[in-house]
């Protein structure tokens, strides 16, 4: 790639509308910080809210679970919306629907308020993520845009990861209600920055409103979210039949919907971008990302807190160094893309990954505290070198036409895998845990319960690594992508 390529017809439409690419995409990525801080914060928030509305532990899980289900249903309609849609228009209503959403929250009286504030909130969020994607793709060119999708990278590692460790210390200081009303204080700055800064950056058309694809959509990410979702929060599990009922459904409708997307003229989700061959590499990576990185997420804590018996705010405090360098490595690792390209970005993150997956197979209750920063730091540091550089690179082998389908690709793959690592993780830990009692002299002696997590921990982090192994072995077969520059 020359040096001089740009996306075709974008430097000349932003040229002509004098359009500024900074402060747009700076409102973008503030915006989207909140919405995925929104997406976690509140889990540390769970067990209190569970007394303060008097609601048992599968029914407050919704809360979460309703958030991930919204998005994974509206997300893969924002290709449709992006199109259909000014850049304006879509902005200033994903806005006000996270403002409202956050609203509703702060001075909710009751727990069915709390839960529409939440689907509320998945909505904004929905619409701004894969928007903020296109923009990007629209205004920057080719040869610089490694840098500006490390930011996002900065928004999509950072603030879920840090989000439990402000809602502690909000919770501790304050109430849970804080969480909800610091997000509206910078969701009012964005919509006043946005209301005068952001611009319209592509064209605008008519596509064919395809119910059918709709449905198939809705039924299809919406199934396969929720029953993943709920596989990892009920008693009965995998055998629950609310889960084999939901999964089924959604399989089922994924392909009814992904045959029925390959004969219209004019798809909801065209599927011909995983023809570009580095599109489809990135995107099956960044599927196996999320759920590594997912699953790691949510053993962790877990780990920490009921394994090692520290608080939720001092457990948030260890895995912070790891989440803030995460963050702030995103854009270096965006330059370095777009100097170097993705395989040596790719590869050793990658293995990187891999090594930390590994060390933390032998975690035990005498483990240090610095060897658990260290590791996760690590970890951190690797996924900082894949997640960006993967998606960018495929994301430049698509034709213009096709980013908003992209984007909303590598969106829905995102909340799906994430959602499918948290049930697996929580199943293959529960597993190692039962498995580990079951050999004891005393199934039942409540002094082994730390170990035997600790055990089902390590089982996960096995799994992990042999999800990593595979990424390692997918990652020789990155190149650099050509810009695609057809119409």
């Amino acid at each position: 790639m020359q040096a001089s390529a740009v996306i075709p017809g974008s430097e000349q439409n932003a040229a002509k509308k004098d359009i500024k690419a900074f402060p747009i995409i700076f409102v973008f990525i503030m915006s989207a910080f909140i919405g995925l801080f929104n997406e976690t914060a509140l889990n540390v928030a769970l067990t209190e809210l569970m007394q303060i509305f008097n609601v048992g532990a599968s029914t407050v899980q919704w809360l979460t679970t309703g958030y991930l289900l919204t998005m994974g249903i509206l997300v893969p309609i924002s290709g449709l919306l992006i199109q259909r849609f000014t850049t304006r228009q879509l902005f200033i209503a994903a806005l006000l629907f996270s403002s409202a959403g956050a609203l509703i929250g702060a001075i909710a009286p009751s727990f069915g308020v709390l839960m529409v504030s939440r689907i509320v909130q998945a909505i904004g969020a929905a619409l701004l993520l894969p928007l903020l994607f296109n923009t990007i793709l629209v205004l920057i060119p080719a040869e610089r845009r490694g840098a500006s999708m490390g930011l996002i990278g900065l928004v999509i590692m950072f603030a879920p990861a840090i989000g439990p460790t402000i809602a502690g210390l909000l919770i501790e200081v304050l109430s849970w209600n804080y969480i909800f009303w610091i997000s509206l204080f910078f969701l009012i700055i964005a919509f006043i920055i946005g209301w005068f800064k952001v611009e319209n950056v592509s064209e605008t058309s008519k596509p064919r409103i395809d119910m059918l694809s709709i449905l198939l959509s809705t039924l299809g990410f919406g199934g396969v979210v929720f029953g993943f979702s709920s596989a990892g929060k009920g008693v009965d599990g995998w055998s629950s039949p609310v889960v084999l009922i939901t999964l089924a459904i959604g399989l089922a409708s994924l392909i009814l919907f992904t045959v029925h997307q390959l004969k219209i003229s004019a798809p909801l989700l065209d599927l011909r971008a995983f023809k570009s061959p580095m599109f489809a590499i990135g995107a099956l990576m960044i599927s196996l990302a999320m759920m590594v990185m997912m699953s790691s997420m949510l053993v962790l804590p877990m780990y920490l807190v009921s394994a090692l018996a520290f608080s939720t705010f001092s457990a948030g405090l260890i895995l912070l160094p790891g989440s803030v360098l995460n963050g702030f490595m995103a854009p270096l690792m965006g330059k370095l893309f777009d100097k170097y390209g993705p395989k040596w970005l790719v590869l050793p993150g990658l293995i990187l990954v891999a090594a930390a997956l590994w060390l933390f197979t032998g975690i035990s209750l005498g483990s240090s505290v610095g060897f658990i920063i260290a590791v996760h730091i690590l970890m951190m540091i690797g996924f900082s070198m894949i997640m960006m550089p993967v998606s960018t690179n495929g994301l430049n082998e698509l034709p213009p036409e096709l980013y908003p389908h992209g984007s909303a690709i590598i969106n829905t793959l995102q909340q799906v895998f994430g959602a499918v690592g948290t049930a697996v993780a929580v199943s293959v830990m529960n597993n190692g845990s039962e498995s580990f009692r079951s050999k004891a002299e005393n199934p039942n002696d409540s002094s082994i319960l730390s170990a035997a997590l600790t055990a089902g921990v390590q089982d996960t982090f096995l799994f992990s690594l042999i999800i990593a192994i595979v990424g390692i072995l997918l990652a020789f077969f990155v190149k650099k992508a050509a810009v695609n520059r057809s119409h």
